[in-house]
């Protein structure tokens, strides 16, 4: 397909129905059916590794180049794994819990795990090596009880190892020195399967534990949610629904999002494998010091599907402008990006529209994921306009969902083939993640972008627990007045905090894109002057803000002000900094904060 034949289009409308209930709620249904996937996701290995044995599957960085296993390769180390495993009584009741993050090892480890039915843990790399007191990592551990712990580098994790990894698990690394024993993980390759591999094989079934991804913790201690194998499997069809092109060439993903999470390590890691594509394991990050990596990665492959958060986006933007080679290889083949996890900026969709049409003559098309730990997918939205980039779309093909009236807002409830059974060894979670119809409760809630056009799709209204009620009784809705504000006062600020419950006004605390940027006075006067058009603006004191200070302290992990994904958690900022709540609404606040009158 050329470039210019690439046309966005609405994801399955016609097979998108809404039914209105008596109880007051809505079910959106995606009537077409996802397409055939395997009982297990090594079925898929070795389809491929009999098909295009040579295809590279999975490639790290290695100093200057690439080291890269290919199927053929990846299928013997999963098989040699596997033995390794089943050899040391690993079993649903004796995990494998990987601390380390995205690398060539992971994966093998984790098909490995896969092909023989021993569920393992990737975590999150913050619990271990941000963190300072290994509080969630203990937590996850003495819910876990794994009997083999793997991490990379030894010298890296020694301390995470030696505060968390009960006495009678087996560590396993790939290099450096943990400072207690250790399995090199060249030992696991070097198994000799046996009969056995075969038959534990053979064994595992769609409802085969496959994964624990514990929840971020932004609303309280992170959970194990159980992941199947027809949950993972199930995600594939409907990924191929929404992409297309997976179907018409092997892809190709440069891909930096963690593996313990579902977009990363479910979606990104599967599309590869179901479709025989080649993952290249991006090394960078979307912050300072590390986009680096990602720009030189971009620069050498060029992927088929690109996948970032919108500030990925937002910081690949001034490379892109100023590197020519950078942008034609970027563009040379990609044909969707994809964003999840916030909206996108409409400057910067406008900017990478801009780029696309100057270097290949048309626009790349946009698709917007929202999903969740627990429901995997729940809607998908392309589009190619920038005004759309806050729609999150409709349901994907064989998914329902249940908009629920709670307290004004429609919470959004999912039924479909990705959604998770349970927590692990929580059942009292369990019986309340389910309504009595048996959807999934999210805790998110969704708006229609457009009232009198349903079929345009939904738009993503924020977390219910983050919503609060001014003194006056009116409600403030929290995740709606975060993306207003974020898309009026950036750059100055990269993210706000909310106050206001129980008060006659709200109040925002900033956080500065850079640090510097608090101590501007110049800086300060822009935001004044932003915030006194917003507040002329606002329909009502729900969007009225009247107060505003910067945020400059950092924020941590280990007190819940921060995930493993470095997203905020409102309600543990606005708790771990009451004191400066009290001062930002005092009537002598000073000159460090901005004080609106509510009659100006």
């Amino acid at each position: 397909m050329l470039k210019s034949e690439i046309r966005p289009a609405p994801v399955a409308p016609g097979n998108v129905t809404i039914q209105s209930l008596p109880d007051g709620s809505l079910r959106v249904r995606n009537a077409a059916a996802p397409g055939p996937c395997p009982d297990r996701l090594t079925e898929q290995l070795e389809h491929w590794a009999a098909v295009a044995p040579d295809r590279v599957f999975l490639a790290g960085r290695d100093g200057e180049g690439w080291r890269s296993v290919t199927y053929r390769e990846a299928l013997n180390a999963a098989r040699a794994i596997g033995q390794a495993l089943l050899d040391r009584g690993l079993s649903a009741s004796r995990l494998v819990l990987i601390l380390s993050g995205n690398g060539i090892e992971h994966g093998l480890l984790s098909l490995g795990c896969l092909h023989v039915g021993i569920p393992f843990v990737p975590l999150s790399t913050a619990y271990s090596l941000v963190s300072t007191d290994f509080a969630r990592l203990r937590e996850i551990v003495a819910q876990v009880d794994p009997g083999l712990v793997f991490a990379d580098d030894g010298d890296l994790y020694a301390a995470a190892l030696l505060a968390s990894t009960p006495a009678d698990a087996e560590v396993v690394i790939v290099r450096g020195n943990p400072g207690r024993d250790a399995t090199p993980f060249d030992a696991l390759l070097a198994t000799a399967p046996t009969d056995a591999l075969e038959a534990a094989a053979l064994a595992v079934n769609p409802d085969t534990l496959a994964k624990l991804l514990f929840t971020s913790g932004s609303t309280g201690i992170p959970k194990g949610v159980i992941s199947t194998h027809r949950m993972w499997c199930g995600v594939m069809p409907i990924a191929l629904a929404l992409y297309p092109a997976l179907a018409e060439e092997p892809p190709v993903l440069v891909d930096w999002l963690p593996w313990n999470h579902v977009f990363g390590g479910t979606v990104s890691f599967g599309l590869a494998l179901f479709n025989g594509g080649s993952l290249y394991i991006d090394d960078g990050k979307p912050l300072p010091g590390q986009i680096e990596k990602t720009v030189r990665n971009l620069r050498e492959v060029a992927p088929l599907l690109y996948s970032n958060v919108p500030k990925g986006y937002e910081e690949l933007l001034p490379w892109l402008r100023r590197d020519r080679a950078l942008r034609e290889n970027f563009f040379s083949r990609v044909r969707f990006m994809q964003y999840s996890g916030a909206s996108i900026a409409q400057h910067v969709c406008d900017a990478f529209d801009e780029l696309a049409r100057e270097t290949i003559g048309v626009p790349i098309p946009w698709m917007t994921l929202l999903g969740s730990t627990e429901a995997g997918m729940i809607t998908a939205h392309r589009h190619s306009d920038a005004t759309r980039a806050g729609c999150v779309g409709l349901p994907p093909p064989g998914v329902t969902l249940k908009l629920a009236p709670v307290d004004g807002k429609l919470e959004v409830r999912v039924q479909g083939p990705t959604v998770t059974p349970g927590y692990w060894r929580r059942d009292d979670l369990t019986r309340g993640a389910f309504d009595e119809d048996g959807f999934l409760r999210t805790g998110d809630a969704l708006d229609w972008a457009e009232p009198g056009n349903r079929q345009a799709g939904l738009r993503y209204g924020g977390r219910l627990a983050e919503d609060f009620k001014l003194a006056t009784g009116t409600w403030v809705r929290v995740g709606a007045l975060r993306a207003h504000l974020l898309q009026h006062l950036t750059p100055e600020l990269r993210d706000v905090v909310i106050a206001g419950e129980n008060r006659d006004y709200i109040a925002v605390l900033g956080l500065p894109s850079t640090p510097e940027i608090a101590e501007d006075k110049a800086v300060r006067e822009r935001l004044r002057a932003k915030l006194a058009v917003l507040k002329a603006e606002a329909g009502g004191s729900a969007q009225r803000v009247l107060r505003f200070a910067f945020l400059t302290e950092k924020l941590s992990i280990d007190t819940g002000e921060l995930t493993d994904k470095g997203v905020i958690s409102q309600r543990n900022i606005l708790r771990r900094h009451a004191g400066l709540i009290e001062w930002l609404y005092a009537h002598d606040a000073g000159d460090q904060v901005i004080c609106l009158k509510a009659d100006a």
